[in-house]
């Protein structure tokens, strides 16, 4: 019966996503950011270890990436790995941070997106890091779609990194602390957040059924609009995508409070 159901899904599916794609209004997100949650869940619930659940949402990642790009989206943020997941177990965190980084190279080796780590990279193990630095530079000069690869990323860390940052900025300037007080802005503090210079996240997106940010981009999403998904990463497909783009465009944004 599963095997009959999946065999009507492969053929119904695709004629149901073009359908999609031609009724899709034309007010669709600039920047997605997406929370690839449920790696874990969903290899238990498959009966296979933690580590298959990390392969196959690695596996998933191109895919979606291909997806944003045929919509037309210029920025999308992928939520890796978290600071507070850099507390799990070695035995779980060092297969991780393996898959991670060749899931990395491997974005990197299609040279149709230009990586941007993000993140506290001093965090991570130096081998980690200088895969994700050199995934950067290799990529540095593609033309395509913007990706942010959020590892080791916490919002709050980000935050106070970037006050970090400022205040040293205007120690080297001279600048006092009675000087700074009285011109400091929410500008100044994103300007020095690690996606400086993007724009926000228009749409955020988190799946496995999870309903809150859990940290994620804590300034930047201010104003997106959120779209929660119950299937666990490694199982959302495009037509889960395309609905959460449709539902986005459908709603009316206020910015407002």
């Amino acid at each position: 019966m599963a095997d009959w159901k999946q065999g009507v899904r492969r053929v119904l599916y695709p004629a149901y996503e073009a359908r999609m794609l031609r009724r899709m209004p034309g007010n669709l997100p600039k920047h997605v950011g997406v929370m690839l949650d449920g790696n874990r869940r969903w290899a238990k619930a498959v009966g296979r270890d933690t580590a298959h659940g990390h392969r196959a949402g690695a596996a998933n990642i191109e895919p979606l990436l291909t997806w944003c790009d045929e919509i037309g989206i210029e920025v999308v943020t992928l939520w890796l790995l978290s600071t507070d997941n850099l507390n799990r177990p070695a035995r779980e965190l060092e297969p991780l941070l393996e898959i991670i980084g060749d899931a990395v190279d491997s974005l990197a080796d299609t040279g149709r997106w230009r990586l941007n780590p993000v993140g506290a990279l001093d965090l991570l193990p130096a081998s980690t890091a200088e895969r994700l630095k050199s995934a950067a530079e290799r990529t540095a000069e593609v033309e395509g779609m913007l990706v942010n690869v959020a590892v080791g990323y916490g919002g709050r860390r980000e935050i106070a990194d970037a006050v970090r940052s400022l205040l040293n900025e205007h120690a080297s300037r001279g600048t006092s602390l009675e000087e700074l007080a009285q011109i400091i802005d929410v500008e100044h503090i994103a300007d020095h957040l690690y996606t400086k210079g993007q724009p926000d996240p228009d749409l955020v997106i988190r799946t496995s059924g999870e309903q809150r940010l859990g940290g994620f981009l804590l300034w930047q999403s201010a104003k997106s609009e959120f779209y929660f998904c119950d299937a666990y990463w490694p199982d959302f497909r495009r037509v889960d995508f395309l609905r959460a783009i449709r539902a986005y465009a459908h709603r009316e944004r206020r910015f407002g409070s």
